[in-house]
């Protein structure tokens, strides 16, 4: 699987992908060079669904409550 196909992913597909992948790992199950493909797709994995946090979290940090308690939020940045 290619970076792009990665980035292209939403955070819950990554997510699932990357826990197959560690059940797989902790089967011990299979060859070493396919092991060492697994672990390089989750650490792609891993990235992704960090940067997918990040970019969560800082969507959550602009909003804010009005004192009349309606919600507004800061425009976020695209990226």
């Amino acid at each position: 699987m290619s970076k792009s196909e990665i980035d292209a992913l939403s955070f819950e597909e990554a997510l699932a992908q990357l826990e197959e992948i560690v059940r797989q790992l902790e089967s011990g199950s299979g060859k070493l060079d396919d092991a060492i493909t697994a672990y390089e797709k989750g650490a792609m994995l891993k990235r992704h669904c960090e940067a997918k946090l990040a970019e969560a979290k800082a969507k959550v940090d602009k909003i804010s409550l009005a004192p009349d308690g309606s919600v507004t939020a800061q425009p976020t940045e695209i990226s």
